[in-house]
This record gives C-alpha cells, sequence and structure tokens, in this order.
C-alpha cells in the first residue's frame, strides 16, 4: 500500500511478497547540506534501478534546496550554490522519484539517513513513502564479516570496487549498486532475503548496531546500555522490556539532528536484567551519574533543590541551616523547596529549643526566650557551645528517626529468587537479590547482604510511589542503633 498525494493505492497481497517477486531494487545516495532532514536539504539526488541481477535504470539530478550550501559541504563535495541555481526543487522531482521508488526496496549505504531524507522531502510534496529497505552496511556485516571497516569508501577499496566520482550521488550510488549486486552473488546462506521477511529487525537497525546484540535482549525488566565505536556508553535507559524498549528506539520518522546522530553512534548494545521496573530504575540511575553518558539528559539534569546543612562557626556552635543544594557538601536532608526545609527546621526549633538565629532562619533581636521567661542575650542563653551542640544532634537524631526504615521484597529476576531493597531513615541503603527460600532472622544479618546504591530524591520519590501502590510488599524495620548511628553521622570527620 503506497500513497500518492492523498490517494492510497493498495496491492492485492502482502507488498513484501510482491516486491521479492518483482526483484526490483533502488539504489539511493544523496548529497545533503547538512546532517538532519528536518533542518537540512538536498543537493544532489541518484537513484539506480537494479532487478537482482542487473541495473535497469538510473536517474540523477542536482537538487536546488532553498538555501546556500555550508562552506565545508562545499569542500567535501564539490557542489557550490552556483552550480545549483538553475536545478528544480524536491518539490518538482518529487512524481518521478516517488514512481521510481515507491514499487522497489530501497537500498543504501546507511539506509536511514538517505530514506529519512527522501521520506521527508516526498511528505513535504504530498507523496507518503513506505517501502522496504536493506542497509548494505548491514548486508555486508552479514554477508562478509570481519573486514576492517565498513565505509562506503574503504569497503570498495577492500572489495575491488572502483568509486568514481567519490562524495557525488551518481559516483557513490554506481558504487553501491555494484557492491550490492556482489553481495546478493556471494549470499550463498539466504541472508538477504531473511532481512526483507516481516518481523525482521533488520529494516530497522542502525547501521553500526550487530544483529546479534539485538537478539540477545531479553523481554524481561532491565537496564540496557548503548555502545559507541570505541565501546563508551552514550545512553543508558531501563525498560519492563528490554527487547521492546529497545526497538522502539529505531522506529518512527524522527529527523532531527540529535536522532540522527544518535542512531549513528550506536555500535553495540549491552543489558543488564532486573527483577522488576523500580529495581530497573536504581540501577538506571546510578549508572547514569556514574558514567554521565553522551546522550542521557533528563536524569542527568536532576539534582534537589535545596538541602539541610550543619557546620561549626567559630565559636564552636553547631549551625543548620536551609539553603540551595550543593556538590561539594553533604546535605543531612534534601527538599524539593526552601519552604519545605524551614518548615521542618522550624519545627526542629520549637521542639528542641534551638536557636533561630544559630539556624539561619532570621534576626531574634539578639535575644532568646528561655523556659522562665527571663529575656537573656543569645550567647548568654546558649551557655557553652557542647552543651547547646547536644541539642542539635538530640534534635536531628529526632528527624533521621522519623524517617521511615523499610525494606521491600518483590520479583527477582527469575523463579528462584528475591529483589530486596533497603530503605534507612527515609534515604536509599543499597538493593540485592535473595533466594526465594533464604530466612533471615534479624534485620542485621540481612543487612550484611546488601549492595549499597546512592540515593537521591528522586529514587526515594519512586520508591515511596511503589510502597503506596503496593503496600503488602514494603516491610518495616526496627534498628537498634538507629539513633547512635544518625549522631555518629554528624560528627564524622
Amino acid at each position: 500500500m503506497f500513497t500518492q498525494k492523498g490517494v492510497t493505492f493498495s496491492y492485492s497481497s502482502d507488498y513484501n511478497s510482491i516486491i521479492k517477486m518483482a526483484g526490483l531494487y533502488a539504489i539511493v545516495d544523496i548529497e545533503t547540506t547538512g546532517s538532519y532532514a528536518a533542518g537540512c536539504g538536498i543537493t544532489e539526488i541518484a537513484i539506480v534501478i537494479h532487478d537482482g541481477k542487473e541495473v535497469v535504470n538510473r536517474y540523477e539530478t542536482l537538487v536546488n534546496p532553498g538555501h546556500s550550501i555550508p562552506y565545508f559541504i562545499q569542500s567535501l563535495t564539490g557542489i557550490n550554490d552556483a552550480m545549483l541555481a538553475d536545478a528544480p526543487s524536491f518539490r518538482e522531482i518529487a512524481p518521478y522519484v516517488f514512481e521510481l521508488l515507491a514499487p522497489c526496496v530501497f537500498v543504501a549505504h546507511s539506509v536511514n539517513f538517505d530514506y529519512s531524507f527522501v521520506r521527508h522531502e516526498l511528505s513535504k510534496a504530498g507523496f507518503t513513502l513506505n517501502t522496504p529497505r536493506l542497509c548494505t552496511v548491514r548486508m555486508s556485516r552479514k554477508v562478509r564479516p570481519g573486514l576492517p571497516s565498513y565505509s562506503l569508501g574503504k569497503l570498495c577499496d577492500t572489495l575491488g570496487i572502483t568509486v568514481a566520482n567519490r562524495h557525488r550521488a551518481g559516483g557513490d550510488a554506481d558504487a553501491t549498486a555494484i557492491l550490492f549486486g556482489r553481495l546478493l552473488q556471494w549470499d550463498a546462506a539466504g541472508d538477504i532475503p531473511k532481512m526483507l521477511e516481516r518481523g525482521s529487525k533488520e529494516q530497522m537497525l542502525p547501521p553500526n548496531v550487530p544483529r546479534k546484540d539485538f537478539d540477545a535482549l531479553p523481554t524481561c525488566p532491565g537496564v540496557y546500555f548503548f555502545h559507541d565505536r570505541q565501546g563508551k556508553v552514550v545512553y543508558v535507559g531501563k525498560a519492563k522490556n528490554i527487547r521492546k524498549r529497545v526497538a522502539s528506539h529505531f522506529t518512527g520518522n524522527n529527523t532531527g539532528a540529535r536522532r540522527q546522530q544518535f542512531l549513528q553512534d550506536i555500535c553495540g548494545i549491552s543489558f543488564e536484567r532486573c527483577g522488576t521496573e523500580l529495581a530497573a530504575l536504581i540501577v538506571e540511575v546510578t549508572e547514569i551519574k556514574k558514567r554521565w553518558p553522551k546522550y542521557n539528559r533528563a536524569l542527568k539534569r536532576y539534582e534537589p533543590k535545596y538541602g539541610l546543612f550543619l557546620y561549626e562557626d567559630r565559636q564552636d556552635y553547631c549551625r543548620l541551616a536551609v539553603g540551595k543544594y550543593n556538590k561539594s557538601h553533604v546535605a543531612l536532608h534534601e527538599f524539593g523547596s526552601q519552604e519545605e526545609g524551614l518548615r521542618m527546621l522550624q519545627g526542629l526549633c520549637r521542639e528542641f529549643s534551638l536557636c533561630p538565629e544559630l539556624c539561619m532562619m532570621g534576626d531574634c533581636a539578639g535575644h532568646c526566650q528561655d523556659p522562665d521567661g527571663l529575656q537573656l542575650p543569645a550567647r548568654d542563653f546558649h551557655g557553652p557551645s557542647a552543651s547547646y551542640n547536644e541539642k542539635v544532634v538530640e534534635a536531628l537524631a529526632s528527624m533521621r528517626s522519623e524517617l521511615p526504615s523499610f525494606y521491600i521484597l518483590d520479583k527477582g529476576r527469575n523463579r528462584e529468587e528475591r529483589c530486596c531493597i533497603w530503605v534507612e531513615n527515609g534515604q536509599l541503603y543499597g538493593m540485592t537479590y535473595l533466594n526465594e527460600d533464604e530466612v533471615f532472622s534479624d534485620a542485621a544479618s540481612m543487612r550484611e547482604r546488601i549492595e549499597r546504591y546512592p540515593s537521591n530524591r528522586y529514587v526515594m520519590d519512586l520508591i515511596f510511589q511503589h510502597v503506596e501502590r503496593f503496600p503488602f510488599k514494603m516491610h518495616r524495620l526496627q534498628l537498634a542503633d538507629q539513633e547512635q548511628e544518625a549522631a555518629g553521622l554528624f560528627y564524622e570527620d
């Protein structure tokens, strides 16, 4: 089925079957003003029609993109603005281009790049292109594995294919057509027809992603990693279904620059199984913070806005303050807003007779009210710093004790295990996987098994949401040394 200027044409049987019976392939190469279809234009297009044995038709033309060509593109292709002054626009050639492409398999070297541009330009002219695709990069990796490079120029050098007029649409399309013909001849295993079968992911996958990497992906919850040519992780994601989520990255028709570069950079996929989506999210956040991948944005930008901080002044008094979150100082507690932090600190001041002035909550007019109602200067009322600091420690210990401690038991990575997420004093402590029949007599013995994971407000918000939805999965903790740990934390060197 295809659409031409709003009119839909249907074939009597499966379109891919007709394509394979007809054996028509359109080998396409284009030159452009940039790397993404949404903001750039085509300056030259060549289409070589191949019937599986030989070339049966050919079309080539310069195209006026309607704007000037960047200088570095002119240097690469040799196409300049003067050459395009009298060239047709793509809208003018669109009917004939569509007529050539509609009944064919669309073939190109790194096919998703060429296809995205041609489909975008045809769409603007009123034509909807929806044809099967074959990528000669992927075909070459399958039929001739282990070659040093699969870029068109180096691949042709390796295989003894002459490329005349390199970086021009006609020359590259002719070389790709020769390469395509040879790959068809060398395909003794019949891999290329399989690439066109319904359900095959070959048409979808970016050119540099090994099919074996995608085939190895499970359908369980977990975290997946996209790697570049050097093996560096450029993107981390989490999913309920790893395979389905990864496939979604490679579908759709987004023609933006970032997506096009993203697909070009992916050269490998790895994954880590997790018991649940929540466990996957904890691993995802941790990996993003550890690796800072190039294409992750949302979680990299996340930081708490405000925190409760503790410091000692020159008179040895411990001061509490709510301030903007600062990576260089460890916050005792994090808040989404300044108002939230001030409400908590005001409550501590009232309950434990802390001085608002020493808690950076405004001027108390140089006086504090003692229990007997006497007005005394603030410093006189506070007494020795050691006694005041004890009240600060008591207040902080109370604050921590009111924060919940619990663990969540949920599904593991298989039927023989369970996932345990451990929270202490309102902060994620860590996570581990336990055998299904494993029993612990006390919290301390279970705690020793936990693998530490960093906590942040984003993760804790999601954990609390999970507990609210599934309260039966939460088990409260009673930590005997809770107050001692809390007090010790504040005096760590």
